[in-house]
């Protein structure tokens, strides 16, 4: 029996839109399409003709776009109540998009009919005939999205299987059951979907939100139940609390359900794609997310990593590989030695021959932990302990002190000044330098000192900071942890600092970040001699 195959209908330009934190510009847009064809995503919707002027010219510039395999789909709803298709500005906008599918959401809970939309139920079928006849007159490829298709399947069975056949026999193309509020659970959905799929030959799709937590599980649950069309949007994102995750579901469809799809050719690009447009919508990326966070094949547990050095299956259900991520495993107080000689041996650094280092870097690493280092997401300040302890690395410069003063003057802005004085090889820079807050101005102070000798230092970014509290009770006298993440081009790397002065835990990460990038510069320059 061949494997069912399934079409993936991406709405992250539209639903994913409404995410609240989430504005895409046209620039967005187009660049995120891209990355969904690169993905094979099979149809992409590009928002509402006639809503915005943004969306519009999405439409006219994505026909420029040559795309190797998505088919761009445009949204839209019904003709109005005493409006006809031909003077309806919102049917007109969605014939002149040129889209390959056009999208018809309409109202399927007669709850929603008499008290959202103020008609009658024989007025709402008129309307949903009419639009999806109207379009296919026009040579056009027509879906109708049924919002609600759940719970009014629930309350009027016999209406929602009224609206099936009436846009059947218009001509639609696919009829997407909606569950728009996400209340619904799997074994409904079974239930329903199969029903459904047993009266019509019309294809069905299913589009869900995950209001309930079980967006992909419904998903799942559609697609053996008949479906066979599913729509999502990358990293889940959508109003409230969001719709199926695509980044869940198409592996999940592919590797553990057996389904066919386009995208199984590209499943290796999977994890780049979710981080690309996260990035993109200005998202913190979700590092638990399954199969594309970094923590998703995380190991932490000294146990954990034992076992995956010896075989991956033992706490890894997938090769992270087949999905574009990889294997981490992290160094901290749960640590035994295999974490060190993993991590040390992903790093390029072969520690077997060193007998008591591992135990010594170990013992080492669980005292910093217990005053409240971690490492986890500090690789940086984790592989110069290493590097420091085999004798390879040295710092860059010595500090010889550092003063840093606020200041406030009257209503204004808190200014503060920060100067520094650093040794480099016999060679001493004293320099100062402002900030909007002492941590920025000391770090533009140490830049300003260091760049005379490592012109280099000019290219880092800071694009993370954090700081944590370490133990409440202690109120303003706690200790901090402070995690900062840089980057460099394409490279990033954490570091970690801990004190009961937040400028010296600063001090100490910033510092950190710096050595990291220069000893890695070194040690590249040193292999290409």
């Amino acid at each position: 029996m061949a494997a069912k195959r399934i079409t993936i209908y991406d709405t992250t330009l539209r639903d994913g839109a409404q995410t609240v934190g989430i504005s895409f510009s046209l620039h967005d847009k187009i660049l995120i399409a891209g990355a969904l064809d690169r993905l094979k995503i099979d149809y992409i919707e590009g928002g509402w003709p006639g809503s915005n002027p943004k969306d519009d010219q999405f439409f006219k510039d994505i026909r420029k776009i040559k795309l190797r395999h998505s088919q761009i789909a445009a949204f839209g709803s019904t003709r109005k109540k005493s409006v006809s298709c031909k003077n309806d500005k919102f049917i007109q906008a969605l014939v002149g998009s040129k889209s390959d599918i056009i999208t018809i959401v309409a109202k399927t809970w007669d709850f929603h009919v008499t008290n959202a939309l103020n008609i009658s139920l024989d007025d709402n079928l008129r309307m949903i005939y009419d639009t999806i006849a109207y379009l296919k007159d026009r040579g056009l490829q027509v879906f109708l999205d049924a919002e609600h298709f759940f719970d009014g399947f629930k309350a009027n069975q016999d209406y929602s299987i009224n609206i099936l056949d009436k846009s059947a026999a218009a001509g639609a193309d696919m009829f997407v059951l909606c569950d728009t509020n996400g209340g619904t659970m799997p074994y409904e959905v079974e239930e329903i979907v199969k029903s459904i799929v047993n009266h019509t030959d019309l294809p069905i799709g299913v589009h869900f939100h995950n209001d309930a937590g079980v967006a992909v599980a419904n998903s799942l649950s559609a697609a053996q139940a008949g479906a066979v069309s599913v729509q999502g949007t990358a990293n889940g994102y959508g109003e409230r609390c969001g719709n199926t995750n695509l980044m869940t579901l198409i592996p999940n469809l592919v590797l553990k359900l057996g389904c066919r799809c386009s995208a199984e050719n590209s499943l290796t690009h999977l994890t780049e794609v979710s981080r690309l447009i996260s990035e993109t919508a200005n998202m913190a990326h979700d590092e638990r997310a399954p199969y594309v966070g970094d923590n998703s094949f995380a190991h932490k547990g000294g146990i954990h990593a034992s076992g995956v050095q010896k075989d991956a299956r033992t706490y890894e259900h997938i090769d992270p590989v087949r999905v574009g991520n990889r294997r981490n495993v992290l160094v901290s107080e749960l640590s035994g030695k295999s974490n060190i000689l993993f991590k040390a041996k992903e790093m390029g650094i072969e520690l077997k021959n060193r007998v008591t280092l591992p135990a010594e870097l170990l013992h080492k690493i669980k005292s910093l932990e217990d005053r409240g280092f971690q490492f986890e997401a500090a690789e940086g300040s984790f592989e110069l302990l290493i590097r420091e302890a085999l004798g390879e690395y040295r710092p860059f410069f010595t500090l010889k002190g550092f003063r840093v003063i606020s200041e406030m003057a009257g209503s204004k802005k808190l200014m503060c000044e920060a100067t520094i004085k650093v040794e480099v090889d016999g060679r001493e820079e004293h320099t100062a330098a402002n900030g909007y807050g002492p941590v920025e101005a000391l770090d533009n102070a140490l830049r300003k000192a260091l760049e005379k000798f490592y012109p280099e230092i000019g290219e880092i970014q800071l694009s993370d900071y954090k700081v944590r509290v370490l133990n409440e009770k202690g109120g303003t006298g706690s200790s901090v942890r402070v995690l900062i993440d840089q980057k460099r081009k394409t490279e990033h790397w954490g570091t970690v600092g801990v004190s009961r002065d937040i400028i010296e835990a600063s001090w100490h990460a910033l510092v950190d970040g710096i050595e990291y990038m220069l000893f890695k510069q070194k040690s590249r320059a040193g292999k290409r001699k």
